[in-house]
């Protein structure tokens, strides 16, 4: 199959250096006049690479700084593809020009109004931030990034929709947004920012996508009304536990690629259930203290350590110990509801049913 002249412009718009252009017209003679078919510039270009494409009426600007921009009398538009704000954008709308890339900042929100324009790809840094009469708000299909502290302080917002498009919810996003009671994700989104849903004490439910693989630090802390989540798919979650330690999500099911699971991440008092992936290798220190209302669990044969105050304070009633486990921690079950069915195990160390004391200054001592 041969490239004509329309598909080889096609391939040769996502070259990368004028070198590429001017070798293909080069080394094949039918592709000879290649650039002269280009009424854009495919890459930046300088005052070298300029006179290879002399029919460009519109200019493309892909970076602010390193671009060098031509106004010779042939060109007539520019297409400008950094981050612009929307002020900048409307003047270059005036003066026929396009922008790729707009973002709405809190300056803009101040000027213009809560109502972000349907142009906007990005909403920016504290745009909405602490605008505690906004109790909905509708964000253009068109946004892909949701910034740090976007919407951060917006007590009276109750719902929000974000779009499809959307890849990044940054931190803080939803930071004491007390009144949200429901939101959707987005499928594109792949981590969820350190706080981003801090003290929402009115969200129920969340669903988090597929290609969600990492929570940050306090993510859902002081979500106290939230019953529902899945988190199949997460395989990384910040060493701070995500949930507020308070009787509300009762069940939780541990993604199947965590290979340890951190007390810290998941700390919930009255969860009753959890679901043990086979490709977990341990279980942390204090994984399952202060569980109360968990009475039975399942450990997959994979897992062969056991850190310390595992299952301190639990209300287990039943519990395998695979064989695979060698490693005990000290007061793993201490005062833990099995205690004397577990004792008839040998192969539990004695000090697994005491309480642990620390010798050294740097840790308190654990009661």
């Amino acid at each position: 199959m041969k490239l004509g002249h329309y598909a080889t412009m096609i391939t040769s718009m996502y070259f990368d250096d004028i070198k590429d252009f001017i070798n293909l017209e080069i080394g094949v003679k039918r592709f000879q006049g290649n650039m002269e078919r280009f009424h854009f510039n495919p890459i930046p270009l300088d005052e070298y690479s300029r006179r290879f494409f002399p029919n460009i009426e519109t200019f493309h600007i892909y970076d602010e700084y390193d671009d060098e921009i031509f106004d010779d009398g042939k060109i007539f538009k520019y297409v400008i593809w950094f981050l612009v704000e929307y002020p900048t954008y409307l003047k270059e709308k005036e003066a026929g020009n396009i922008c790729k890339n707009i973002i709405y900042t809190e300056d803009d929100r101040e000027k213009y109004g809560n109502t972000i324009p349907s142009e906007v790809s990005i909403i920016g840094h504290q745009c909405f931030y602490n605008c505690e009469e906004l109790t909905t708000i509708n964000i253009p299909t068109r946004v892909n990034k949701l910034w740090d502290f976007c919407f951060e302080g917006c007590s009276s917002l109750t719902s929000i929709t974000i779009p499809p498009l959307v890849s990044f919810i940054g931190d803080e996003c939803f930071n004491l947004c007390y009144s949200l009671k429901s939101i959707n994700i987005p499928p594109l989104v792949t981590e969820l920012g350190i706080r981003c849903f801090y003290g929402c004490s009115s969200l129920t439910s969340i669903n988090i996508p597929l290609a969600v693989i990492e929570i940050g630090k306090d993510c859902f802390y002081g979500c106290s009304s939230l019953t529902n989540m899945s988190i199949d798919k997460v395989h990384f979650i910040s060493e701070n536990k995500i949930f507020m330690n308070e009787p509300v999500l009762i069940s939780i099911e541990i993604p199947y690629n965590l290979q340890i699971i951190n007390g810290k991440n998941i700390e919930k008092k009255n969860i009753n259930e959890f679901i043990i992936p086979s490709s977990i290798t341990m279980l942390g220190n204090s994984c399952f203290k202060e569980c109360y209302s968990l009475s039975s669990i399942n450990i997959p044969t994979t897992v062969s350590e056991l850190g310390r105050k595992c299952f301190k304070w639990c209300s287990l009633k039943s519990i395998n110990i695979p064989t695979t486990i060698t490693t005990f921690g000290s007061s793993c079950f201490y005062r833990c509801g099995c205690t004397e069915e577990l004792k008839k195990n040998e192969r539990i160390p004695r000090d697994c049913f005491k309480k642990l004391h620390y010798r050294s200054t740097d840790e308190t001592t654990d009661e």
